[in-house]
């Protein structure tokens, strides 16, 4: 019975949503929550679920399977697929999370883009920031949380790990494969990697 009147709920939330105009993609797959707001011109595709404390703006796309909850997401702003938004993370107008992404109580700035691979936490990024694939902020010491900060216009190379407390200054780039764990001045590129070693005529051992 219980299982009868979830199904009739999600149901009438559905409906509810076709009726104002979002685009639900295989509606029956999406599941919404009795708080959940939603804007103008929203699309929304298969497999997605919103979990509570949810508001979103116009003209946003959310791709299949993707995980929202507690999180505010500002105008054209792109979601997915197979990203997890967590609470306390607000999405700036323009913003891009891509695909096997997560955010934790961080700000996205406006037009900046996460596309694949990250996690953020605890984070405040700035405007037009590019973070690359593979990218991680090192919040968690095993004892207490501490705070990203990303300035505009940054470029973070792929692959980087960014060990908080710590602030990358405006128009600056960190390199990719970089352990960056002091603060990083404006306009500076920051890298840190070992020297690359290569042994001529290499023969792997044998059993």
């Amino acid at each position: 019975m219980k299982k009868l009147n979830l199904g009739k709920f999600q149901n009438k939330l559905r409906n509810k949503f076709l009726k104002l105009g979002v685009n639900l993609i295989g509606p029956e797959t999406i599941f919404f929550s009795t708080d959940t707001k939603l804007g103008k011109n929203v699309t929304i595709e298969p497999y997605v679920v919103i979990g509570p404390k949810v508001k979103i703006g116009n003209n946003v796309t959310i791709k299949s399977f993707s995980h929202l909850e507690g999180c505010k997401i500002e105008n054209k702003v792109e979601i997915g697929p197979y990203a997890r938004i967590r609470p306390k993370t607000i999405l700036q107008e323009g913003s891009k999370v891509g695909n096997f992404v997560e955010i934790k109580k961080s700000i996205l700035g406006k037009k900046s883009k996460v596309n694949h691979l990250s996690y953020i936490g605890d984070s405040d990024i700035g405007k037009s920031v590019n973070i690359g694939a593979g990218t991680i902020t090192c919040n968690y010491d095993g004892v207490k949380k501490s705070k990203t900060r990303i300035k505009d216009n940054v470029f973070i190379g792929s692959n980087s790990s960014l060990v908080a407390p710590i602030t990358i200054d405006k128009e600056s780039i960190v390199g990719a494969g970089s352990v960056i764990t002091k603060n990083v001045r404006k306009k500076a590129l920051a890298l840190t990697r070992s020297t690359q070693l290569e042994v001529m005529n290499y023969k792997r051992k044998k059993k």
